[in-house]
């Protein structure tokens, strides 16, 4: 049994080793490699207790009183590198979800700037939509205000075009016209001439009538 304390003694020296290499890997950012040192840890831990364990029995079945205070001290090692095993253990796990919520709140972040470019993009695609529509429908309106102006001005040719025609018609009509009233003229003049002389004859008779009484 002279050799349980030795191989507790080994044990405990590699749980220092491993116990300095996980509070460095705590402090760190994880790589995943934490795993393989806390199997390490949690198997040498075992075996430190599996040694006590066999030490336990040899005191208990009458052995020297020496050999029972080392393994007091030996089972008080056990059990601060256990509860800081925890420790460590738990503060890593914390550790890890709080970087898997930052991880996830960065995502969340960067699926939603992803979005809202989206969104930003469809909407400013809809802003162009209705621009041109707007742009279409005030085109429409001058294509329709233009086509009703060139109706009335064919409107307007048209009725200048009817008033031309009746103008061409009066003047072509215009030459006889002034011949009529020329005739018309001249007859009324040679009607005034005959009264006249008839008018004279009529008191030259009246005169020479006169003069014969």
């Amino acid at each position: 049994m002279v050799y349980l304390p030795f191989q507790a003694r080994r044990l405990e020296a590699q749980l220092d080793d491993q116990m300095i290499a996980y509070r460095k890997l705590v402090s760190m950012k994880s790589d995943g490699s934490e795993n393989d040192i806390e199997s390490d840890i949690e198997r040498s831990l075992k075996q430190l207790q599996h040694v006590n364990s066999q030490m336990q029995t040899w005191v208990s079945s009458g052995g020297s009183e020496v050999l029972s205070h080392t393994l007091t001290r030996h089972m008080e090692i056990l059990q601060d590198l256990t509860q800081e095993f925890y420790r460590l253990r738990s503060s890593l796990r914390v550790k890890q979800q709080h970087a898997s919520l930052l991880d996830l709140r960065d995502f969340d972040r960067a699926k939603f700037d992803v979005e809202e470019a989206s969104d930003s993009a469809d909407q400013a695609l809809l802003r162009e939509q209705t621009a041109i529509s707007r742009s279409t429908g005030q085109m429409d309106n001058v294509i329709s205000q233009a086509q009703a102006t060139l109706g009335s001005l064919m409107t307007q040719r048209s009725t200048f075009g009817g008033i031309t025609s009746k103008i061409s018609n009066v003047s072509s009509r215009l030459p006889t016209i002034n011949h009529v009233l020329s005739s018309i003229r001249r007859k009324k003049s040679m009607d005034t001439i005959i009264l006249s002389l008839v008018a004279s004859v009529c008191a030259f008779l009246i005169f020479i009538y006169w003069l014969s009484k």
